[in-house]
């Protein structure tokens, strides 16, 4: 008959849940009544004043592009992460180059063919005078981002253009932003090292976080629109939700756990470039140009969190961070934390707002088999087992 007993494993494994659910309650006192308030609601990138958005979808085949406008100064950065970026005056956000206002960010499906649809928002912004104020004229600084969805539909001559720019342009508002299967959105898909036929369907996913410090009451505001179209697998709160699917399409492969069981390559049966997971974060923060190509950095770690794996070879993984300094707050570890924080709500968003094409259903006619782990789940375990000796 096993013997009931109180063990040195017990004891250790119960006073580290314990002292780690008390610390955790400790630093949430802690951080939302002595220093701040934290608010999530329903919320996009427009959530940030002066930040407008418009979009264009063709109707011809599955792809679009869209348009976040700067309805004020805005200080711009950058951070390229992916091997395989489709990028267009990324240089010029370097913080040791020139100019230091951004007057649109452009995200288009599309791959290269796309980066037109930023020609259109130049003539767009142009026509209302707006843009880098030079002797001549004013010229419109519109840095942009591609993502290749040229597999996607049944015409890859179809692809957004200058006209598709314009229109997303003109298009633009501070309404909160549509998303799914609209703009960039239109054709993105994840799960496709394997191939097409065993990917899933995703789209454009946007959300926003405001801070307010309860001593001084300023407030800040980060928000962040991503069009998700990567190579690997979505993850919610450590589970995995959407990827790779299983050779009957029924279920998901998980596919970082496939690569390490078999070591398997893809070089040969995977192009370069057919990946890439796009960004823009926006805040109301006082920001430098080095300051806000940091955000851009720590927001990255949000698609660390949200997609595995990340940054490979195939992706061309890119984030734009603009800031209106219409805040004072310049903090940016606290900035940068938001945007990671935003960046990962979003694609989890942008998978959970698409909708199914022929070939590419969405995470709500799949049903996942993923797993999580949780560190609080081992340890009880542990301990129950414990309990015998």
């Amino acid at each position: 008959m096993p013997k009931f007993t109180i063990n040195f494993v017990q004891i250790i494994c119960w006073s580290t849940i314990i002292l780690s659910n008390l610390c955790d309650a400790d630093n949430l006192v802690e951080l939302t009544q002595k220093r701040v308030h934290i608010s999530s609601q329903d919320g996009s990138i427009t959530s940030v004043v002066g930040i407008l958005v418009g979009h264009n979808s063709k109707t011809e085949r599955p792809t679009g592009c869209m348009v976040i406008i700067c309805n004020a100064t805005c200080v711009g950065g950058v951070d390229v992460r992916g091997s395989a970026p489709g990028t267009r005056e990324t240089d010029l956000l370097d913080p040791i180059n020139l100019v230091n206002i951004v007057n649109a960010i452009v995200l288009s499906g599309g791959s290269a063919f796309g980066l037109d649809a930023a020609s259109g928002v130049v003539r767009c912004l142009a026509e209302k005078k707006i843009g880098f104020q030079t002797p001549a004229r004013p010229v419109p600084i519109v840095p942009a981002a591609v993502l290749y969805d040229l597999d996607v539909g049944n015409d890859s001559f179809v692809v957004p253009d200058a006209d598709s720019g314009y229109e997303a342009c003109m298009a633009a508002d501070n309404s909160r932003v549509t998303e799914g299967n609209i703009g960039a959105g239109s054709g993105a898909s994840i799960g496709k090292l394997f191939g097409m036929k065993y990917a899933m369907k995703t789209g454009l996913g946007s959300t926003a976080l405001t801070v307010r410090n309860l001593a001084t009451h300023a407030t800040v505001t980060v928000g962040a629109l991503v069009v998700v179209n990567a190579v690997g697998d979505v993850y919610k709160n450590g589970t995995l939700i959407a990827g790779a699917r299983t050779s009957d399409g029924k279920h998901l492969l998980n596919t970082v756990n496939y690569l390490l069981r078999f070591n398997s390559s893809v070089d040969n049966t995977f192009s370069v470039g057919m990946a890439t997971t796009i960004a823009c974060i926006a805040t109301d923060a006082y920001l430098t140009k080095a300051q806000a190509k940091k955000v851009s950095q720590m927001a990255h770690d949000g698609y660390a969190r949200a997609i595995n794996p990340i940054h490979t070879m195939f992706d061309g993984d890119v984030i734009f961070t603009l800031a209106t300094g219409t805040s004072p707050v310049s903090d940016v570890n606290l900035v940068g934390l938001m945007a990671a924080e935003a960046i990962e709500r979003a694609i989890i968003r942008a998978v959970e707002q698409a909708k199914s094409l022929p070939g590419l259903p969405s995470v709500h006619e799949l049903s996942s088999s993923g797993e999580t782990f949780a560190f609080s789940g081992t340890l009880l375990t542990l301990c129950f087992f414990s309990n015998y000796t």
